[in-house]
């Protein structure tokens, strides 16, 4: 939790990187809380609960997946290779799997390494 919490904490800052970690761990969590808001809301039927929920974490959400693709090297602009059917999604879903550039890159440096010395993963 303490990953998603994080992410909210950055919530419109789009420079740097995000390890995969961070990425996947705010995925988890938003899929999670979403499912149980959406019981929620069924429960006291009010559909519109879940679409809240997103439209409340939308800017945190491209913060991370923007930070991801600079971890890998890439623009945030490859976001919107996402608009192209099909290929797109799947494109996007190898770059956010992708390994961290190793040292610092154009848009900071490693957060894997602390220090110069490679942290745990």
């Amino acid at each position: 939790m303490s990953w998603f919490i994080e992410v909210l904490k950055k919530y419109a800052v789009f420079s740097g990187r995000a390890r995969r970690k961070e990425y996947w761990m705010f995925g988890l969590f938003a899929a999670i809380i979403a499912i149980v808001l959406g019981g929620i809301g069924f429960a006291i039927k009010f559909p519109l609960l879940v679409g809240l929920f997103y439209l409340a974490i939308l800017l945190p959400g491209l913060g991370v997946s923007i930070r991801r693709l600079h971890d890998t090297g890439r623009s945030g602009w490859w976001l919107l290779i996402g608009l192209v059917p099909l290929i797109g999604g799947i494109t996007l879903l190898v770059f956010t799997c992708l390994d961290s550039e190793p040292g610092a890159n154009a848009y900071g440096p490693n957060p894997k390494e602390v220090g110069g010395i490679p942290a745990h993963v």
